[in-house]
């Protein structure tokens, strides 16, 4: 088959050519065109163990040897073909820097809301999530206790309690469901496939709200499975919020899910109002501006899961930590509460009512987007003008420059 017709993508084939033994298994993702039962039946042959099939999209997942993927790649039922790359998490007076407490004052506490917290699980028994935790799924095989500390961290900035405080240190919508995929095991790396699988349970719970503090090095432009199905759970109806990464200052560090199209893609911003020297950059590979927000995400103190050391321990119950994946859940909460307040509001609404009213902190569009969230301002803002078109794309990234080669694994965006 010619290369320009090759149905494996770019990271792919960067991978295969570095694998000098045919017969070692590679975790792909194959996105198919007829239903799931014609391609199992078609792809039974040697080499090939299925993983999970994703009900909500034309998507699968494949351990494959290097012959079988080549057997894979001629079918004409097989789309194109994605590395199952590694993910990993990205890593008080924040809500009140984004006025969420006028909210709070509105009583707007996120009652009724749910929230996904696609990350490491979350420890249940916390004081300020017990109760609180509607549903949990592992995906790991370690079982759904948080043992890194990162998903019970950003759990908490979501929708904390306080109670172990006495409600100094609240999530943004204290009082909405938690609903917890465990997706990264207890070193904090996962699978993108992992990750997929995570978002479509979400999606099957009725969740309002998707929160990923976590990312890949493997694509920059939302080419990638794990991309496309975040953009396709925002046209099922759902707010999904990235993390951007911790990959800056240079430009073009946005990586996947960070780049997808039409999720809320979450910079970090110091107590300076800022814009955090470590938060990842755009463009997109394809020219787009990204992030499209920033939030607090220095020093953020939340949630310390039993037994776990992540950050900075504060106390028994409380750790600090740094990160794009600390403004992430403050974004999350806060899309909550304007769902809460207007329940008819799309992804895209909420989104350009974040963006709209965010506060312009002087920064360069590729490192703050449109600039720091304000919670009151984008409630307040129902009937006002919206935020402009997205602009075309432009040139991408210089060379040299972007998202590093694709490691296999999904990251936390924490520090």
């Amino acid at each position: 088959m010619p290369a320009s017709r090759s149905k494996l993508t770019p990271g792919l084939m960067r991978t295969l050519a570095l694998v000098r033994d045919r017969r070692r298994e590679v975790s792909i993702i194959v996105r198919y065109r007829p239903s799931w039962r014609i391609v199992r039946t078609r792809l039974a042959m040697p080499g090939i163990r299925h993983g999970y099939h994703y009900h909500l999209w034309p998507f699968a997942h494949m351990y494959v040897t290097v012959d079988a993927l080549v057997r894979i790649e001629l079918d004409a039922a097989v789309v194109v073909i994605y590395q199952d790359l590694p993910v990993t998490a990205y890593l008080d007076t924040s809500m009140s820097r984004i006025q969420v407490p006028r909210l709070w004052s509105e009583g707007l506490t996120g009652k009724g809301m749910r929230i996904a917290i696609i990350d490491s699980g979350v420890d249940a028994e916390h004081p300020d999530l017990k109760g609180r935790v509607a549903a949990v799924q592992d995906f790991t095989g370690e079982g759904p206790n948080d043992r890194h500390g990162h998903g019970t961290h950003c759990a908490s900035i979501a929708a904390g309690s306080g109670a172990a405080s006495g409600g100094e240190y609240r999530g943004a919508a204290p009082e909405a469901s938690i609903y917890s995929a465990k997706v990264l095991g207890s070193d904090g790396l996962g699978m993108m496939s992992d990750v997929m699988a995570g978002i479509e349970w979400a999606h099957d719970q009725g969740v309002h709200v998707v929160s990923l503090s976590l990312g890949s090095s493997g694509s920059d432009d939302s080419t990638d499975a794990l991309g496309e199905t975040c953009d396709a759970v925002v046209d099922e109806g759902i707010v999904v919020c990235v993390a951007a990464g911790n990959e800056g200052p240079n430009p073009g560090t946005i990586c996947t899910p960070g780049s997808a199209r039409k999720v809320i893609t979450v910079g970090a911003a110091t107590e300076e109002d800022q814009v955090a020297t470590f938060s990842s950059r755009g463009p997109t590979a394809d020219g787009r501006p990204k992030p499209d927000v920033v939030l607090p995400g220095v020093g953020i103190i939340g949630a310390r899961a039993r037994g776990t050391g992540m950050g900075t321990i504060v106390n028994q119950y409380y750790s600090s930590a740094s990160g794009s994946s600390m403004a992430t859940p403050h974004a999350a909460g806060v899309c909550a509460l304007l769902l809460q307040a207007e329940p008819d509001l799309t992804p895209h609404q909420v989104k350009e009512r974040l963006m709209f009213t965010a506060i312009d902190l002087g920064a360069d569009r590729n490192a703050q987007g449109t600039g720091r969230v304000d919670a009151w301002r984008a409630l307040r803002s129902r009937g006002q003008a919206p935020q402009p078109t997205e602009p075309a794309p432009g040139p991408g990234p210089a060379l040299g420059q972007g998202c590093l080669p694709a490691r296999l694994k999904v990251v936390f965006w924490g520090r």
